[in-house]
């Protein structure tokens, strides 16, 4: 018997065939196959973390571009960068060339590129250690037109502060983010080989230099790798440059007619600051001594600055008054300090001093001419705030972030080279920073030059979008409370020249994983950090929910 269809019922046809296309249609329109699954709520954040990929994007391929301007002028025989490519282009140095440049060459490759990474990048370690290590393994400057040491003798304090440079500037970034590896060793070996020639002698035992940089910068790589190898001697030899500084006539404040408050000196104030922290946890009788000492430099540090409360480069501290009144782009360097010890101590004029820095930046320091304009002083500027702001999250420090990144940005030439000198490397360390806070940590491999990658965060809920312009297929990889697994650190302090975490996944916790495609599985926060296999089909985003 055939089927009569009635009026009625093929209106509910119909209606239910109108539902079924509008499903599809808002389907399409959302990106999303299975949109019943997710709110509005989710489509907003999905949409504000495509943004965000468009921004990591083009990050990371500046970066990528900065390597290969630079490799451009390599040395043909050794295959080292030279120092700057018009003043030092004969040389290869550890206080700028492996410092500051290629270091985030490595880090660079680590993230877009792992033939470069594991080709090029490991073999200039190799080479730049064969060739330039001259006091056990501390470096010296290598001259390529001669295949010899720039200098017939060397020279123990010029080695010993291009090798505390490259230890703090350039390894111990590396490693803060690779965790063990040939960069790692290569640190180590050097920093013990610093103290096993420390020449200077004071009433504490001998320490590798009188130079404040060299200190300051010896107080935070001492402080950190004492937490990550467990070794008591690098604590040992941390205070002996605390009790150089603070119990003795060198007190930062107390005792220094000029105390430079940017780079190149501004180390000391959170080196110390480190090492207060590490004996807060470790030794609260020594931590007992420094706590008044410390305490009076933060608090006369906070009197000489400037209207906005931000630091001017150099100052008398016994005066109060600026030597240098331009401001330091390294403010958040110093606020480093001063935010790790409102953590430990509960002072909260630290805090408030932390926080009144961010809350200006918009209003006042739009295109600041931080160093005269270099993209350096932009570099530096944008990573203090980056780092502060993942303590404290300051709303339109988020937006001074996102307008200064560009005024950065447009200082690369079209072959890739930003400046041409040493400290192009900063403009990738800071670049990679920026990208790994709009992708809230995830990064994905192989990286390809159309993939955008980007994310959002709300408590323990993370949101990620994922395009491409064609077909794709590789892992998304999750980040770790590397502070915790990588350092050992007992909390997460703010440190110069740290990558900022920012959505973590916990080892041995677990995670419910879902997807616009209909994909739903629980992870533990291992599997995550070792990478989940993904699919972009190059036409339409893919859209992770993970809490």
């Amino acid at each position: 018997m055939r089927k009569i269809i009635t009026l009625s019922t093929q209106s509910h046809l119909h209606r239910a065939r109108d539902i079924f296309c509008g499903c599809l249609i808002l389907s399409f329109l959302l990106g999303c196959d299975d949109s019943p699954r997710f709110t509005e709520a989710d489509q907003v954040q999905w949409k504000m973390a495509q943004t965000n990929g468009v921004l990591v994007n083009e990050g990371l391929e500046r970066c990528r571009h900065f390597v290969e301007g630079w490799l451009a002028h390599a040395d043909k025989k050794t295959g080292l960068i030279p120092r700057n490519l018009e003043d030092g282009s004969d040389i290869w140095n550890a206080k700028d060339a492996a410092a500051d440049n290629y270091p985030f060459m490595v880090l660079t490759a680590a993230l877009t590129d792992s033939l470069q990474f594991y080709g090029h990048m490991l073999q200039m370690l190799k080479t730049e250690e064969k060739l330039t290590s001259r006091v056990g393994h501390m470096p010296d400057t290598y001259q390529f037109s001669t295949g010899r040491f720039l200098s017939p003798e060397p020279d123990l304090q010029d080695i010993i502060f291009g090798s505390s440079e490259y230890i703090k500037d350039g390894l111990l970034p590396l490693t803060e983010w690779l965790g063990h590896s040939p960069w790692s060793d290569r640190m180590i070996n050097i920093l013990d080989d610093i103290w096993d020639k420390a020449p200077v002698e004071t009433n504490f035992g001998n320490i590798p230099s009188e130079n404040v940089e060299v200190n300051g910068e010896m107080l935070q790589v001492l402080s950190r790798i004492y937490w990550m190898t467990g070794d008591q001697k690098y604590l040992v030899w941390a205070i002996r440059l605390g009790d150089y500084y603070l119990l003795e006539n060198r007190h930062p404040t107390h005792d220094f007619a000029s105390l430079r408050l940017r780079d190149h000196g501004c180390e000391i104030v959170s080196g110390l600051c480190e090492l207060y922290a590490t004996v807060h946890y470790k030794n609260p009788d020594k931590k007992a001594q420094y706590r008044i000492r410390i305490h009076e430099m933060l608090d006369r540090i906070l009197d000489t600055r400037n209207p906005d409360g931000l630091f001017y480069n150099v100052v008398n501290p016994q005066s109060g008054e600026p030597i240098n009144d331009q401001v330091a782009d390294n403010f958040g360097y110093n606020l480093n300090g001063f935010y790790t010890v409102y953590q430990l101590d509960s002072i909260f004029q630290y805090r408030d001093a932390t926080i009144k820095a961010l809350e200006v930046l918009n209003a006042n320091y739009r295109s600041f001419a931080w160093e005269g304009t270099s993209a350096d002083g932009y570099a530096d500027a944008i990573e203090g705030t980056l780092n502060l702001y993942n303590r404290e999250p300051v709303p339109s420090a988020a937006f001074w972030l996102d307008s200064e990144i560009k005024v950065m940005w447009q200082k690369q030439q079209p072959d890739g080279v930003i400046e041409g000198w040493h400290g192009d490397g900063n403009f990738a360390r800071t670049t990679i920073m920026y990208c790994l806070w709009k992708s809230k940590g995830t990064y994905m491999k192989p990286w390809r030059s159309d993939l955008q990658i980007g994310a959002t965060m709300s408590g323990d809920t993370l949101w990620v979008n994922i395009l491409t312009e064609s077909p794709w297929e590789g892992k998304i990889f999750f980040d770790t409370p590397r502070h915790a697994t990588i350092l050992n650190l007992p909390h997460d302090w703010p440190r110069i020249n740290q990558f900022p975490e920012w959505y973590v996944a916990y080892e041995n916790q677990t995670y419910e994983y879902r997807t616009n495609h209909g994909d739903s599985n629980v992870y533990s926060g291992a599997e995550l950090a070792e990478g989940i296999p993904v699919r972009i089909d190059g036409t339409s985003p893919l859209r992770i929910k993970l809490h």
